[in-house]
């Protein structure tokens, strides 16, 4: 095979493809009459070969092919300012846009053109610079969800992870629901846990603690922060889309998954608060990968004294209302836990008010029932005075003796006499 040459006038490229000898076998077959089909095995060659060559005439020891166009210089800077602007991405808008312009050319050219520009703006996005913060300055905090087997059942258990961002130390709180309640717990008990505030959290945009953006700043639901001024703790949201901005506790959050909880099944919801309450100080005692020592050095180093103390007064963690209608068996369910109400009141609309201890249900303003919170799911919590007067209790049914059969006109005896009448058939 000889290398390939090109003719750049005409804007061809010529490839040899056969050798000369197999060429000449292909002529010479020919002329015996044999068919495509059968050279093409004879020479062990494609038979469309055989045919090209032999339309080829002396020439056929070649083949001609087009030469791969290309944009010039200007017109790729031309493509790759059409991208990131009215094409906005787009290959096929590009080549619509550069055919206005006066420039025609195939859309595989274009996207040839376009592809190291692509490849350069994919390489740009994937990039990142890590942010390294000062010791107490910035907390990192996220949810996550699992189907977790508790007591044999399937439950999708949402798990509030919070990491210190300077020494990596990590809390995490398992819920059966992710609202801005569970956000509040959650990070009331991580500054417990941690024992001091830092200066600064980092969220996402979760409509439970941002409901809007003005200026390109998050707007915060007051409730969450009143929280926050309440403990002293600043707040940053993540750009939207940006949740890379926040990548501690996104790794954190795929940690607890994976390591933390993995495939293992629980036999209450409680055994599952004990399990990650173990599992959050062996983690503390790891190497960690980024910064090669354990996070529990760092943080009693350099990170402990750092934090703001915790507020000796704190407003209420939890304190939801919600509505709710009492079914047929006396019940109302809030998150996944079933509370009884006095029997009066099935088919009626009540309050529940859920504390970070207790629920209180009201009706008309009125308190008609108070229950130490449940956390385990599809729990049933009785106060068994609601469900009286539903029933008859066993007690109250007091046997008595049969009424006389004399009293009604007959005894036993006359209803023996007559089967005994009737030959013992009844």
């Amino acid at each position: 095979m000889e290398r390939d040459t090109m003719d750049a006038a005409a804007g061809m490229v010529r490839v040899p493809v056969l050798d000369d000898e197999t060429v000449r076998q292909i002529r010479a077959l020919a002329l015996l009459r044999w068919g495509a089909k059968r050279i093409a095995r004879a020479t062990g060659t494609h038979r469309d070969t055989v045919r090209r060559y032999l339309r080829g005439g002396a020439n056929a020891e070649v083949q001609v092919r087009p030469r791969a166009r290309r944009l010039s210089e200007e017109q790729r800077r031309l493509a790759g300012e059409l991208l990131g602007t009215t094409a906005e991405g787009n290959g096929v808008v590009v080549k619509k846009l550069l055919a206005e312009q006066g420039i025609d050319a195939r859309l595989r050219t274009v996207q040839r053109a376009l592809t190291p520009l692509r490849e350069e703006a994919r390489a740009r996005a994937l990039a990142t610079v890590r942010f390294e913060t000062a010791p107490g300055h910035q907390m990192q905090i996220d949810f996550g969800e699992k189907q977790v087997v508790i007591a044999g059942e399937p439950v999708k258990v949402y798990l509030f992870v919070a990491v210190l961002a300077y020494s990596r130390r990590l809390f995490v709180r398992a819920s059966l629901s992710q609202k801005q309640d569970d956000w509040r717990e959650g990070l009331a008990a991580a500054f417990r846990h941690f024992g001091g505030v830092p200066q600064r959290l980092l969220i996402d945009n979760a409509g439970a603690m941002v409901i809007g953006r003005e200026d390109d700043h998050a707007v915060l639901h007051p409730a969450f922060a009143a929280f926050c001024k309440d403990w002293g703790v600043a707040v940053t949201a993540c750009r939207p889309y940006r949740a890379r901005t926040k990548g501690k506790t996104e790794r954190g959050v795929g940690y607890v998954k994976h390591n933390g909880l993995a495939g293992r099944a629980f036999a209450s919801f409680a055994a599952l608060d004990a399990h990650l309450a173990g599992w959050i100080v062996e983690a503390d005692q790891r190497i960690h990968g980024t910064t090669h020592e354990r996070p529990i050095d760092r943080f009693e180093r350099d990170e402990r004294a750092a934090l703001a103390p915790l507020p000796a007064r704190p407003l209420p963690v939890r304190e939801r209302r919600v509505g709710r209608k009492v079914a047929a068996d006396c019940f109302v369910d809030v998150d996944r836990v079933r509370y009884s109400v006095p029997h009066r009141l099935v088919r009626r609309s009540v309050e529940v008010l859920v504390g970070e201890t207790e629920v209180r249900i009201y009706h008309g303003g009125e308190v008609v029932a108070v229950h130490e919170r449940g956390r385990e799911p599809f729990q049933r919590i009785v106060n068994p005075a609601h469900l009286d007067g539903l029933w008859k209790r066993p007690e109250a049914v007091v046997a008595s003796p049969p009424p006389a059969l004399a009293a009604h006109g007959r005894t036993l005896e006359d209803y023996g006499a007559i089967v005994d009448a009737l030959g013992g058939v009844a």
